[in-house]
């Protein structure tokens, strides 16, 4: 059996900087058969580490359906994520993964699905969202509702245009109260709010998948609960909970669930049965 805990070695074929202090990374395996033979599903994650400095844990940013290189995208926040914010292309980094289960897409063929993410949150339903996109057929109305502390804080701006472009998408974005730029287009104010208000999306038929802080999650599951929406229509991924990937340290569990193992992709009426420190 593989060694769980020892990394495979990634090199950096692309750079993005999505904001001053957030980057994407473009990643292929160094051992050719390993990169011709991973494989993934939408809202797994991964153990990506920077030598000398340690691991940090990131969704798979990128989708199942497009081969050849994995993604990640991450913000400087900590020991870690400041040691990988200073590689560049061509270095090498450690990987572990993927872990953690995914989301039901089977589920939700023949349905409309909102996204719905606040500032870096944005990044594991890209994976999803790309993942839908290109099983287009299968799926009746998309939306995205995305939003952020500024302007500058948008991540994927390229891509976001792309959404806003496209006749089968239909995009939504906001910013703070404050953070808007005068040349901005997009409506400024909080996620929760501009959903209810502005948007005010129809339950009938139809998935919601929420990502980003637990505040964040909170107020969006009651807003959409006000516009009809029942849990089991609710679905969102605990990004900010992982640790090992494995279960051992014991930092992701709440109670007796361990979102390493048991998540990231958990259900609204799952999210209830979590004790208060979730």
């Amino acid at each position: 059996m593989p060694n769980i805990y020892q990394p495979n070695l990634m090199t950096i074929k692309k750079v993005i900087n999505e904001t001053p202090d957030t980057k994407t990374f473009h990643l292929v395996f160094q051992d050719e058969e390993l990169q011709e033979n991973f494989e993934f599903e939408t809202g797994q994650f991964g153990e990506y580490s920077c030598f000398g400095a340690g691991e940090s844990t990131f969704c798979i940013a990128s989708s199942p359906t497009r081969k050849g290189h994995i993604e990640c995208c991450f913000r400087k926040t900590g020991k870690v994520t400041n040691a990988l914010f200073e590689l560049s292309e061509g270095d090498t980094i450690g990987f572990r993964g993927p872990f953690g289960n995914t989301f039901p897409i089977e589920e939700w063929e023949g349905k409309n699905v909102i996204f719905v993410g606040g500032g870096i949150a944005l990044p594991p339903l890209r994976s999803v969202i790309w993942n839908l996109l290109d099983l287009r057929d299968k799926y009746k109305d998309i939306s995205i509702v995305y939003g952020a502390r500024s302007v500058a804080d948008l991540v994927y701006k390229q891509e976001i245009a792309e959404w806003e472009a496209r006749d089968d998408v239909n995009m939504v974005k906001t910013v703070d109260p404050g953070g808007e730029t005068d040349d901005w287009d997009g409506y400024v104010g909080f996620v929760p709010h501009i959903l209810e208000n502005d948007f005010k999306p129809d339950p009938e038929n139809t998935v919601v998948v929420v990502c980003g802080p637990p505040i964040m999650i909170k107020f969006t599951f009651e807003a959409l609960e006000r516009l009809g929406f029942k849990q089991d229509q609710l679905i969102t991924t605990l990004e900010n909970r992982m640790k090992c990937g494995l279960g051992k340290c014991g930092r992701c569990n709440i109670g007796s669930t361990y979102v390493c193992i048991d998540g990231p992709v958990f259900k609204a009426a799952e999210i209830d049965l979590l004790p208060p420190e979730y």
